[in-house]
């Protein structure tokens, strides 16, 4: 959590500075549901095809649990030829298909069906195994077509899906009243024929101990869980945004995860401030250094890149896998 909050208000301070093109959206406020859903699931390894991650604009933390490093996150945001997307596309857009991170489409519900598909992929080849695919969503995109469209064949299929709805009360400036009608979102599982479960997305614990049952229930072959947290976005859509049409009021009614998080955990005694503070300048020579890093690492150079999606080994084991079809 405190790894993703300082790389957020680098990467914010890069943006404003001119460093950063394009646009920049942060995940302050919601550290706590994004990080626990990433430190639940199983990464890739030799022997292990691992879970599958599509984590959206405000998942630093989760990126980070899942094992997404600084310095992979400084190449994409400079748009570096090192990064996983090889600056060719901005630092949004982010993923590395070898560490099953997919590269998010968009924010409004297209990440549901890609990681049905590739459940889907996985239980038709006959190594699903006990893989469990995730994804996160905010509350507007939850209106979307292709939201839908995802979490009902990922029921009546019953694959192994986690989806981490965050209803942050603002769709970019749209408030919920104007957004669902509901009286809350996990209500839409009954809906859908699944488990659903509501949390306070700014308790730590709370988040830890739901996304602890909602990954075992689905590895375990129990369908799709629904995971719906209430916070608060704690800034503006992005950067671009000074989130002034935010009142006071709503501001008032919610904490900020990380702040209430450290402030238990000195209560209890389970760390010092002292601690905190250590950790803070820990993950800050590490973030200087991951930027630094990337700073001095190339460019790439257009009239250079080959622009295939795909290798020409890539290609050609395609084609036999089909004439072997």
């Amino acid at each position: 959590m405190i790894g993703a909050r300082l790389m957020d208000e680098r990467i914010a301070t890069l943006y404003r500075q001119g460093s950063i093109p394009g646009k920049v959206f942060l995940g302050k406020g919601q550290e706590a549901l994004s990080a626990a859903l990433g430190m639940h699931l199983i990464q890739p390894g030799p022997d292990c095809a691992g879970d599958v991650f599509a984590p959206l604009i405000r998942d630093m933390a989760g990126r980070l649990a899942f094992g997404e490093t600084a310095v992979d996150i400084a190449r994409v945001q400079f748009m570096r030829l090192t990064g996983d997307m090889r600056g060719r596309d901005g630092n949004i857009h982010r993923g590395n298909l070898n560490k099953n991170i997919l590269p998010m489409i968009s924010h409004l519900g297209a990440m549901m069906p890609v990681v049905c598909g590739m459940l889907m992929a996985r239980r038709l080849r006959g190594d699903l195994g006990i893989s469990v695919g995730a994804t996160c969503i905010g509350d507007g995109g939850m209106q979307t077509g292709a939201f839908h469209e995802g979490l009902n064949v990922a029921a009546v299929e019953k694959l192994p899906l986690v989806v981490v709805a965050a209803d942050n009360q603002v769709s970019y400036s749209t408030f919920s009243d104007r957004t669902y009608a509901c009286a809350s979102l996990v209500d839409r599982a009954i809906g859908y024929g699944i488990r659903g479960y509501s949390i306070d997305g700014t308790d730590a614990d709370a988040c830890l101990r739901t996304l602890h049952e909602a990954v075992h229930r689905a590895r375990a072959g129990e369908g799709p869980q629904l995971v719906v947290a209430t916070l608060l976005r704690g800034s503006g859509h992005g950067e671009h945004d000074d989130a002034s049409y935010v009142p006071a009021s709503l501001k008032t009614r919610f904490a900020d995860s990380l702040t209430r998080y450290e402030q238990t955990l000195v209560a209890a005694k389970v760390v010092s401030e002292s601690d905190i503070i250590a950790w803070r300048n820990e993950a800050t020579a590490a973030i200087r250094s991951a930027f630094q890093t990337a700073q001095a690492e190339p460019e790439p150079t257009v009239a250079d890149e080959n622009w295939q999606c795909l290798s020409s080994q890539d290609i050609a084991q395609t084609i036999q896998d089909w004439d072997l079809r």
